[in-house]
């Protein structure tokens, strides 16, 4: 088993899944008292998301660069990067280790092919919805179509993120916005819908959808699992 190495707290919601999920994976697929080789970087997320709306992506690569190479240091063999908006400095961090960097969107666009889809809604921040670095490593490499919701409904979703779910509160008014957008896209035509936030499956789940959704977190731990294992 090789050694996975973590960088969460963006948010620590989120992260606290990975764990549990890496782990859960690890003793499927070894039984009896396994679990995961893993190391754990946790960054504080206050000034992270300060650097995110005010712009400056490149502090935020150099931030989460040396998280990266201290994980390597400490023997990790792979870098896992707990959240999907901030795969916008994936270059950055790929670039400062020797160890691989595991992107999120490789593994839901490999999921997404396997269920035999080409369309797919993606929910995220803002900054994922709408900017090229997720969106186009979907188009380019995994020849989907990715459809993302209108203005105003982008607006809800990272509202809801920020304001509430990174924040830990779950809310039931607005797990019913997020089932009236899913129902827009899938209106427009997504077969499936991408949680591309990784503190989303908080709020919804399958049951929520009349297409199949697809939890980035859950398919990203199970992606590291694979890799840890040789698969």
């Amino acid at each position: 088993m090789k050694t996975i190495g973590l960088i969460g707290g963006m948010s620590w919601e989120s992260t606290v899944p990975y764990y549990r999920i890496i782990n859960e994976h690890i003793k499927d697929r070894l039984g009896g008292l396994h679990s995961a080789e893993l190391i754990l970087y946790s960054v504080d997320f206050q000034p992270i998301e300060q650097l995110q709306h005010s712009g400056d992506w490149d502090e935020t690569g150099r931030i989460l660069a040396r998280a990266a190479r201290s994980l390597e240091s400490a023997g990790a063999d792979c870098v896992v990067l707990c959240t999907n908006t901030m795969h916008k400095v994936a270059d950055q961090i790929g670039a400062a280790i020797r160890i691989p960097l595991l992107h999120i969107a490789d593994a839901t666009g490999t999921t997404v092919v396997s269920a035999g889809l080409d369309t797919v809604g993606l929910l995220g921040t803002k900054f994922t919805m709408e900017r090229e670095f997720y969106r186009g490593w979907l188009e380019k490499n995994y020849n989907l179509n990715v459809l993302i919701p209108s203005e105003a409904d982008r607006t809800v979703i990272h509202r809801v993120i920020y304001d509430e779910l990174c924040l830990g509160n779950v809310l039931n008014e607005s797990r019913e916005l997020f089932k009236e957008i899913i129902d827009r896209l899938v209106h427009v035509g997504a077969q499936g819908v991408i949680l591309g936030c990784t503190e989303i499956s908080m709020l919804v789940s399958d049951d929520d959808s009349q297409v199949p959704l697809f939890d980035t977190t859950a398919i990203h731990a199970r992606y590291a699992v694979d890799w840890a294992l040789g698969n």
